[in-house]
């Protein structure tokens, strides 16, 4: 009885199953399943407001040599770069000339494959392609061309390919070049080829990328201009201790400095004047890039290069100084630095060049004596922003504090001492932005008044001791290495001044 049911119930559904068969005309050989469908559908039509790919932003990694990637022409995203065992063995800036040396393995001298062998890589190729036939591309080629490509080294780089590259032989401030032409490939694998400079939107494609990368101090290069100059730094796990036993914070460059300068014609030997004190640095390089909205080689929807860090200075000016030249202030530079650190975004090397020129600056006008000295603290980022609606905007904030350590003004008169620095920083040699950063004591007098920070005082007047900074700079065309558009002139950052009271006083007999 319970067989004859089961078989029953079996013969219903099938003949449920054929009927519904019969009447949608679909047969289970040819029809795509719903899953099918929906996942066809997804491949066909991107998700709307899809996330681009976020990249870190970090330093390059140590011992890693010459990293370098390249952007193939050939790839299905041309704009995407990939890490590569390529290397710029050679190159010369100035002819755009280049030697990329491949790696042992010819299976990873590119990151995808050149033109001769996509065709006969790509799974849905037809290998009795109507294109002019290649030698490795899987058509019938002719006996001259088959013997050709038996014998001809494989070119490590393709026309079209861009190649970014760390410093490199002949290419101290790193390599971000298209290549134009191949002209020649040897037996080892190095190809030798004629490159144009490329943008970054060209590497970094649609991608995003936000990050702050410190400067190692331990990499700068220093090169004192005066007499006096002692640097020292600090660095996580490697602490080197500055001047008289002053242990610095990790990541700081500390210089230090003493020097003389113009005294007022006909002061007393007395009133010699100088300047010495310490400037204390912990710089990172500010990197941002938007790439969304840059398909097809377009600008890219935004971007930011900057340098920002904490600032600390202490010192003193002590004398009665002359310090200005047909109406200028006198600025004397006393130490020039210069690193070229590397940071990686996503697979991609980036490299910064920066340059300081640590300076100080008197515009007295050689009536006061002082003797004042300010221990001042705080941060300041410059840099250039883009954004579509805005084009190319500068970029300036400063935060400091500082407080009188010593106060003494004698006579009546002014003057106003910068301890500042001026940096530079640039993409691959080329000039970014320039900022001066320029902390700044000013004293001044009125009549004949002396006082000091401790109250006292004689003759009758008044004096204050005020703190400040200075910020200036410019944003430059190579500003559009960013591959956004290009400006014809510099543009000013925009300017901070700021100026706060450190002490006051008044003097009678």
């Amino acid at each position: 009885m319970h067989k004859l049911r089961r078989h029953a119930l079996v013969s219903a559904l099938s003949a449920i199953t054929v009927a519904t068969l019969l009447t949608t005309g679909c047969s289970a050989t040819n029809s795509p399943s719903t899953a099918d469908k929906a996942a066809a559908t997804t491949a066909e039509t991107p998700e709307p407001g899809a996330a681009e790919e976020q990249l870190a932003v970090v330093s390059a990694p140590d011992g890693d040599a010459t990293p370098t990637a390249v952007a193939d022409a050939n790839a299905v995203d041309q704009d995407k770069a990939k890490k590569s065992a390529l290397k710029v063995a050679s190159y010369d800036r100035k002819s755009g000339r280049a030697v990329i040396s491949a790696p042992s393995s010819a299976s990873d001298a590119k990151p995808s494959a050149p033109p001769s062998e996509t065709a006969s890589e790509d799974p849905g190729a037809d290998t009795e392609s109507e294109a002019t036939p290649d030698a490795n591309s899987g058509a019938s080629p002719d006996a001259d061309t088959s013997q050709d490509s038996s014998t001809k080294p494989k070119a490590a780089v393709a026309v079209g390919d861009v190649i970014a590259s760390a410093p490199a032989p002949g290419a101290p401030d790193g390599v971000l070049a298209k290549v134009t032409e191949v002209v020649e490939t040897a037996a080892d694998g190095g190809t030798t080829v004629e490159t144009e400079p490329a943008e970054l939107n060209s590497v970094l494609g649609e991608s995003e990328a936000d990050g702050t990368v410190p400067v190692d101090p331990s990499t700068m290069e220093v090169d004192p201009l005066v007499q006096g100059v002692k640097v020292s730094w600090a660095k996580t796990g490697d602490l080197t201790v500055g001047p008289e036993g002053a242990k610095l914070p990790l990541g700081s460059l500390r210089i230090d400095v003493g020097a003389s300068v113009e005294t007022a014609a006909g002061a007393p030997a007395s009133a010699a004047a100088s300047v010495e004190g310490f400037v204390q640095l912990a710089p990172e390089v500010a990197f941002s890039y938007d790439g969304s909205g840059s398909g097809s080689g377009s600008s890219p929807g935004g971007a930011f290069l900057g340098l920002t860090g904490d600032w600390a200075s202490q010192w003193s000016l002590k004398g009665r100084a002359a310090g200005s030249t047909n109406g200028e202030p006198i600025r004397i530079p006393f130490a020039e630095l210069h690193a070229d650190p590397v940071i990686q975004v996503g697979p991609v090397p980036i490299v910064v060049n920066l340059d300081l020129v640590c300076y100080f600056q008197v515009d007295a006008d050689g009536r006061v004596t002082v003797d004042v000295e300010q221990d001042l603290k705080g941060d300041f980022k410059v840099g250039g922003n883009f954004t579509w609606a805005k084009g190319w905007q500068g970029v300036s904030e400063s935060h400091m504090a500082g407080e009188p350590l010593k106060t003494t003004v004698t006579a009546a008169g002014d003057v106003k001492a910068a301890m500042g620095a001026e940096a530079t920083i640039g993409l691959y040699g080329t000039v970014g932005v320039t900022a001066d950063v320029a902390p700044y004591l000013r004293a001044e007098a009125d009549a004949s008044a002396e006082g000091s920070a401790d109250g006292t005082g004689s003759g009758s007047g008044s004096w204050a001791l005020y703190g400040g900074i200075d910020l200036t700079g410019t944003l430059n065309l190579q500003l559009s290495i960013f591959g956004t558009p290009i400006f014809q002139t510099k543009i000013p950052l925009g300017a901070v001044h700021e100026e706060w009271l450190l002490t006051k006083g008044e003097a009678r007999t």
